[in-house]
């Protein structure tokens, strides 16, 4: 398994942002990419999934993972023993929001950066995420998604619809990772939510690892 997402990664790896051939100012940070997680438990366990950590991954044990049960355009469920999770997207209203552009090039939103296809205006964005632990609700502020635009949750491979999103258990089963991986040729991204005992705690993203984006 492991091979085989190191292949995937290798065959996607680029090394830069580019949009044609114009220079606009990039007000994307990296600052809570996976490079930047301090070593321990949440690094550790991250590596054996993400695929900015997959460098860490050798050795490591895979983590219990909990599949999507259903989803659709607009909507990805998660379903495992006493969790549930759902991310819901929707369409992005220009009219409702601030833009700032940099020239011809959309830079921030509301004043804040954001994510997906970087440079244009959002076609969707996150509306919500839940999660429930046996029964109950965990709060996720809405700031850890609402910078998250055109979210994507499969992508062709040869045609076949594949995914790589996911909830992960930490061995003693105190933290749950949360895991999106959006691809395509402008906006690819990578986000995981980290909740523990019940709380969140914070998320990981890198974007630009792959071709184009």
């Amino acid at each position: 398994m492991k091979l085989f997402i190191f292949a995937l990664f290798m065959s996607l790896v680029s090394g830069c942002f580019a949009q044609g051939s114009d220079d606009f100012e990039d007000t994307r940070r990296k600052n809570e990419g996976f490079a930047r997680l301090p070593k321990g438990p949440f690094r550790n366990d991250l590596s054996t999934f993400t695929l900015s950590g997959i460098d860490e991954a050798v050795g490591k044990t895979e983590l219990q993972k909990i599949p999507f049960r259903k989803f659709g355009d607009d909507y990805m469920e998660f379903q495992g023993d006493q969790v549930t999770a759902v991310v819901t997207i929707a369409p992005f209203d220009k009219t409702k929001h601030r833009l700032d552009y940099d020239d011809k090039y959309l830079i921030k939103i509301d004043r804040k950066t954001y994510y997906g296809d970087y440079g244009t205006v959002p076609k969707t964005i996150i509306r919500n995420i839940t999660l429930t632990i046996a029964g109950d609700t965990v709060a996720i502020p809405p700031a850890a998604y609402n910078d998250l635009c055109d979210l994507h949750f499969t992508y062709s491979d040869k045609g076949a619809v594949r995914t790589r999103d996911a909830v992960y258990v930490s061995r003693d089963g105190h933290v749950l990772y949360l895991y999106l991986f959006s691809r395509d040729d402008t906006g690819s991204y990578e986000v995981t939510w980290i909740f523990q005992d019940g709380r969140y705690v914070r998320r990981v993203l890198d974007y630009g690892i792959l071709s184009g984006s």
